[in-house]
């Protein structure tokens, strides 16, 4: 039995499987031992959940098949205050709150847990526009995802009007309001992803019937300017000082080493990391393989040594034994690729607090731009740069010459002369 493979005093093996969840706790164990949680995690994680037993027993004393959410919603109203009331802090009830929600996944999974959460009013119009980019707009994963992040604040602010009757009565000044309320505190992304979104589905919803009117045109224009910004990215120095910060003796250092390194050496972009799997990296032929992320082109590009060096190192010793494909995974159990798009950037604006760097964007990005600008510095052409970056159109590497300050100088005029 799972137990005893974590528990040998009788005692205390009695006492878990004579709760109303015994057999749910048992089942519980296994899947923790499955997923690859230690010993002692295990222990903790089935000692908070003991906290939850406790609850259900003064309900009822019957044995427990199945729970539901309004178990867990009831334990959360009535834990916290009566243990704090004992002393115990915030740092306890968010490990038990952890250890429930794990307990949960696993019952789940298992079919063992009724989930009585509503679905909210404008889900099934969500779903349907997934749907439509999906087949017959062609969208890629990660744009549906941004799609989706985008309307949700316009979804609220519908409130019951967020369905296909509701959106019938809709006015073009209704949408104008909204965006321009919207767009008030955000930056020119936000600001950009939200007209987008907004656009694309009002263009779903005449599609479908919804709306009478082409809406998309309501979604007022902000201006913007092409090539008005500079690509801001870490400098040499900057980018050597980062690589220093993972500590290369714990398996999250390993990896974090071996991420940044391959920023650093091939400019690619956070998901194509994340996207990286294990028969990608060939290590007979010295080759390394990105998929193409964002419409661009896939790429094939020689493994340098250091590159290879560290992804040596982590899958040696830092990378957790996993069936994922995906070469990096989570560093704790349960184990499983790096599926949140925010993880490699976060992981990056920490490192970049660690070494004092103060930029004005501190996500995974800057990785990039300082490659391409290098190797601008070093002469090579945008054709070249383009290649390697994996852009299809030139034009999107064009950003890039407002850094190439010796070809600027090539082009200068010469500063008037005083006339007297």
């Amino acid at each position: 039995m799972a137990l005893e493979q974590v528990f040998k005093c009788p005692r205390t093996l009695g006492k878990l499987r004579a709760g109303v969840l015994g057999e749910l706790i048992e089942r519980f164990c296994s899947w923790l031992l499955m997923h690859g949680f230690s010993r002692q995690a295990v222990r903790r994680h089935l000692s908070n959940v003991s906290h939850f037993d406790a609850y259900l027993a003064g309900r009822s004393a019957s044995p427990r098949e199945v729970i539901s959410s309004e178990d867990v919603a009831g334990f959360f109203t009535t834990y916290p205050s009566k243990f704090r009331a004992c002393g115990r802090g915030q740092t306890h009830i968010r490990r038990v709150r952890y250890s429930v929600s794990r307990f949960v996944e696993c019952l789940t999974e298992a079919e063992r847990f009724e989930s009585l959460r509503q679905r909210e009013v404008y889900q099934a119009l969500l779903d349907a526009y997934t749907e439509w980019m999906r087949n017959y707009q062609h969208a890629a994963a990660g744009t549906i995802e941004v799609r989706r992040h985008s309307l949700t604040p316009f979804f609220l602010w519908l409130g019951p009007e967020a369905t296909a009757q509701g959106l019938s009565r809709l006015k073009p000044e209704a949408v104008e309001r909204f965006f321009l309320h919207y767009a008030q505190n955000r930056g020119r992304a936000a600001r950009h992803s939200m007209q987008s979104a907004l656009r694309t589905f009002f263009r779903f919803c005449l599609h479908q019937g919804h709306i009478e009117r082409p809406l998309d045109r309501a979604v007022p224009t902000l201006r913007t300017y092409k090539l008005a910004t500079l690509p801001r990215g870490l400098t040499d120095a900057q980018a050597q000082k980062v690589l220093k910060c993972p500590d290369r003796a714990t398996p999250a250092g390993r990896r974090d080493y071996a991420i940044l390194q391959l920023m650093y050496t091939y400019g690619v972009r956070s998901g194509q990391v994340r996207a990286l799997l294990l028969r990608d990296i060939n290590w007979a032929g010295n080759q390394i393989f990105f998929r193409a992320s964002k419409h661009g082109k896939d790429s094939l590009l020689p493994l340098t040594a250091e590159a290879g060096k560290s992804l040596l190192d982590y899958l040696r010793h830092g990378r957790p034994h996993c069936p994922n494909p995906e070469v990096f995974l989570t560093c704790r159990a349960p184990y499983h690729p790096l599926g949140c798009r925010h993880a490699i950037s976060e992981m990056v604006r920490r490192h970049l607090l660690t070494a004092g760097i103060d930029v004005p964007r501190k996500g995974a990005h800057v990785f990039r731009h300082g490659f391409a600008t290098r190797m601008l510095q070093k002469g090579h052409s945008l054709k070249s740069i383009a290649d390697v970056l994996g852009h299809r159109h030139l034009g999107t590497t064009f950003l890039y010459t407002k850094v190439d300050f010796n070809a600027l100088k090539q082009v200068a005029l010469p500063w008037p002369q005083e006339v007297k």
